[in-house]
């Protein structure tokens, strides 16, 4: 049962029309979870922005998807992790990547695991790493960027999250054959 209402061009306030437009314009559909935002204009404003800048951050496309990913999962995001399971795929990142991911198993990649390990850590910590921590994410080549950019993430991550947890959001149609619970993994 969902708590928050999934809007619609028709329900939504006037300030959500153009942001919804803009979705179903870029998605081919209105998602779920940009419908239940519409209740908020500036949150929705602020999920967009968010998604905007953390994907031209300065991660690639595999490290984009493990912070997110790593997220979605320790926050058990039924939506998200379908949801960026088929993202991942649009965006041609290597299903391994994305299965270790959903089954919280170490990345073969050091460098990615590194990003995964450090992203979990901020989770986990609420932003409390150790320099230990940090010394770690740097050896396998990553900076201050990587680490502001894994908060600019967990930001963008933290509002879907949390909403679709409190909503209940439906997964969307096409991302149905990638349901994914913590119990499941």
């Amino acid at each position: 049962m969902t708590t928050l209402k999934i809007q619609n061009k028709e329900t939504a306030p006037n300030e959500s029309i153009a942001l919804l437009e803009k979705s179903e314009k870029a998605n081919g559909m209105i998602p779920g979870l940009h419908g239940v935002l519409a209740g908020s204009p500036q949150l929705f404003e602020a999920y967009q922005t968010l998604h905007e800048l953390f994907s031209n951050s300065s991660f690639n496309k595999e490290e984009l998807t493990v912070v997110w990913q790593t997220i979605n999962v320790e926050h058990a995001c039924h939506y998200c992790v379908p949801a960026h399971t088929g993202i991942a795929k649009m965006m041609k990142v290597d299903d391994a990547i994305t299965e270790a991911l959903r089954n919280e198993t170490p990345l073969a990649d050091a460098k990615l695991e590194a990003l995964r390990t450090l992203t979990l850590a901020m989770v986990r910590n609420r932003g409390h790493v150790s320099q230990e921590e940090l010394e770690a994410f740097y050896a396998v080549g990553y900076g201050e960027r990587q680490v502001l950019d894994i908060i600019l993430g967990l930001s963008q991550k933290v509002i879907s999250n949390y909403t679709n947890h409190i909503a209940n959001t439906p997964v969307d149609a096409p991302f149905k054959k990638f349901a994914w619970t913590k119990e499941n993994k």
